[in-house]
């Protein structure tokens, strides 16, 4: 069985996240990273894009995700880890790395970044 790896680097958002009600307001900047385990077998043998994970959806859910206002960006990517693991059976194993460009901290800073990984139970 090829296992092998899916991923989308560098999604950008405009969006309203944030634990301020200021930041909901105006929003950022934000990037997504998702990296998806997955069984390759039926893609690598057929060269069909029903054995694989279709970028295109796996976009739109992210992107879905990234429209709903959080506070916090642990709370966006268990949202867009659950939402990916919903919809996209073949996904054995995801990361997915959410960054808000030029956090409020008070000095510089160009991005802070959480990443959360999970595995399909």
């Amino acid at each position: 069985m090829p296992e092998g790896i899916v991923a989308l680097e560098g999604m950008e958002f405009y969006a309203y996240h944030g634990f301020y009600e200021e930041e909901r307001k105006i929003g950022n900047k934000y990037s997504v990273d998702v990296r998806i385990r997955t069984d390759f077998t039926q893609g690598a043998e057929q060269d069909e894009l029903l054995g694989t994970v279709n970028y295109e959806t796996l976009y739109k859910l992210v992107k879905e995700q990234m429209e709903i206002p959080n506070k916090l960006l642990e709370s966006v990517g268990q949202k867009i880890i659950n939402s990916i693991l919903d919809n996209l059976l073949e996904v054995m194993e995801i990361e997915v790395s959410v960054s808000k460009h030029n956090p409020p901290i008070g000095g510089i800073c160009e991005r802070s970044r959480v990443t959360l990984k999970q595995k399909r139970k």
